[in-house]
C-alpha cells in the first residue's frame, strides 16, 4: 500500500455525475490539491465533450490543484500525470513492457487504450481527469472509427486492482512527479515520458479537425509539442488525435 502523499486532500464518491463536475464546485473552497475518486459517474464525459464509459470497477478520479503557471506550461501535466499512470501500472501490475504512452494523453496496454486524461481550467485552478479500464473495456463498436482498441487490465491481464488501490497509488506517484516538475522543469519529465512513448521512430498519422499530418514521430518538444518529420520537412503538432 502506497503512503499519501503529504499536502493532497483525498475524497472517494460511491456515486457521482462525474469527478470533473464535482471538482469544479469543490474549486472555490479549495485549499490545496485534492484527489477525487468516483467508484460509479452517471454523467462523464472525455475529451471534446465525448461519453466516457465508467462502469463499476473502472477508475475514474480527478486532481484539482492551483494553476500557478501560464497555460502552456501547466498543460504539460498531461505529461507528468501520464508517467505517473505508467509507473502506476507497473507498480500495480509488474508488466513494465506490456504499457506504453500515446501522445498526448493516452496509456495504451498491449497496444490498445487502457487510459485516457483530461485537462480543463476552472478559474484559478487546473483540473486533471483520469479514466482507467481497471476491469471492463467499452466494446469496439462504442468506439470511433480507427481508434485504437479498448483494453482492460482484468480481461488483458488477468489482474484486479481495487480503484482506491490503484488512487493510493497513482497519488504518490505523481506527488513525486510533480515535484520533480516544479524543481527541475519539463526536461526529466520529457525524457522519462519519451523512454516509454508508443511508436517513436515509426510512421503514424496525426489528425485535427481541419486536416492531418502524417510523418515518422521523431521527439516531443520543449513545448510538449508532437515532431513528425514529414516529406516536406518537419512538422510541430500542438493539439491533434493520433492514429497508427
Amino acid at each position: 500500500m502506497s503512503a499519501w502523499p503529504d499536502g493532497y486532500a483525498r475524497h472517494v464518491f460511491d456515486s457521482i455525475d462525474s469527478t470533473l463536475a464535482e471538482a469544479a464546485r469543490m474549486a472555490p473552497d479549495l485549499r490545496g490539491p485534492a484527489w477525487l475518486l468516483a467508484l460509479e459517474q452517471t454523467a462523464a464525459r472525455g475529451r471534446r465533450g465525448r461519453a466516457w464509459s465508467t462502469p463499476h470497477g473502472n477508475f475514474a478520479g480527478t486532481l484539482i490543484m492551483e494553476r500557478r503557471e501560464a497555460p502552456g506550461v501547466a498543460a504539460l501535466r498531461s505529461f507528468v500525470m501520464s508517467l505517473a499512470l505508467y509507473r502506476t501500472f507497473v507498480a500495480t501490475t509488474g508488466m513494465a513492457d506490456a504499457f506504453a504512452l500515446k501522445w498526448p494523453n493516452d496509456v495504451l496496454l498491449q497496444g490498445g487504450k487502457v487510459a485516457g486524461i483530461l485537462l480543463e481550467t476552472v478559474g484559478p485552478h487546473l483540473v486533471i481527469g483520469i479514466g482507467v479500464n481497471l476491469v471492463h473495456a467499452p466494446a469496439p463498436s462504442e468506439v470511433e472509427a480507427g481508434a485504437l482498441r479498448p483494453m482492460s487490465v482484468a480481461r488483458d491481464l488477468d489482474v484486479r486492482i481495487d480503484p482506491e488501490v490503484f488512487l493510493d497509488t497513482l497519488a504518490a506517484e505523481y506527488a513525486v512527479l510533480e515535484d520533480q516538475f516544479l524543481t527541475h522543469g519539463f526536461g526529466p519529465i520529457r525524457r522519462g515520458w519519451l523512454a516509454h512513448a508508443a511508436k517513436l521512430g515509426e510512421v503514424i498519422t496525426a489528425r485535427t479537425m481541419r486536416d492531418e499530418t502524417t510523418g515518422t514521430f521523431e521527439d516531443v518538444d520543449e513545448n510538449g509539442n508532437l515532431i513528425l518529420r514529414t516529406p516536406r520537412g518537419t512538422v510541430a503538432i500542438t493539439a491533434a488525435d493520433v492514429f497508427f
